[in-house]
């Protein structure tokens, strides 16, 4: 184990085995305390391992649960909701849910890197996952607590037409309406890393700006961009605003 393990550690993870409605007998503790080393602060022996497992336990049970829970669900949507349900956003959030920031090890260059925080986070939930696969041989440890989060983040889901998903809604929705994609344009107006208003992106279709948005990533600013231009450009299309043959003509002359 790397030389930054506090000897307090053990005991740390009862708190987390709690939460988690754990008991240590049924975990094997070297396995979560493992889980909990992030390469930084050990190249030789670090969660990376326990992580590839996680992520492969991880989808299985995303898979089992909608199975079971909405065997209706159409697999298409069944699809698009797992991967909301395994993404490293969901995964962050989850981590902060339980404060894993308190159990995980770092180095301190690690520590002070604010841009990967949520990365580290989520690989993290997926190692204690493949620690409690590797407990248990099954997910038997991990469906219990791991349900309730699914369920809620499915109803979500599934009341959001979005699917927190924005970009692929707006180009679904020009796409279905107007044979047409919407484009983005991204600025970096800071240059601190980890800034959350570090990019400005906005989302342009017919040659109006449909939405500006803003985040630490290029990424997220094109989801802000696009939460806001989907949801005005469905209304205008509901309010009939927007002419789809026009469109359709102009993309046809275009190509």
């Amino acid at each position: 184990m790397a030389d930054s393990l506090r000897s307090s550690h053990t005991s740390d993870l009862t708190g987390l085995l709690a939460q988690l409605g754990l008991s240590k007998e049924v975990v094997k503790l070297e396995l979560l305390q493992l889980a909990l080393v992030d390469i930084s602060s050990s190249a030789e022996r670090n969660n990376e391992k326990l992580e590839f497992l996680g992520d492969a336990a991880l989808r299985l049970a995303a898979a089992e649960f909608l199975m079971e829970v909405y065997p209706d669900m159409v697999l298409g949507e069944m699809s698009a909701v797992r991967s909301q349900l395994v993404s490293d956003r969901i995964l962050a959030t989850l981590a902060k849910h339980y404060n894993l920031s308190q159990y995980l090890i770092l180095s301190k260059s690690a520590a002070g890197d604010k841009a990967g925080a949520d990365s580290r986070l989520a690989d993290t939930v997926e190692a204690i996952l493949g620690a409690l696969y590797f407990s248990a041989g099954n997910l038997s440890l991990i469906r219990p607590w791991l349900d309730p989060h699914f369920k809620r983040l499915t109803h979500e889901l599934r009341t959001d037409p979005a699917q927190q998903n924005y970009k692929a809604a707006l180009q679904e929705l020009t796409q279905s309406n107007f044979k047409s994609l919407p484009t983005y344009k991204v600025t970096e107006i800071s240059k601190v890393h980890g800034d959350e208003e570090r990019f400005q992106a906005e989302a342009w279709f017919q040659e109006k700006r449909w939405g500006t948005g803003k985040g630490r990533s290029m990424k997220m600013a094109q989801q802000a961009a696009a939460r806001i231009a989907f949801t005005d450009l469905k209304q205008a299309i509901a309010k009939g605003t927007l002419c789809t043959n026009t469109l359709a003509k102009d993309a046809k002359r275009a190509s």
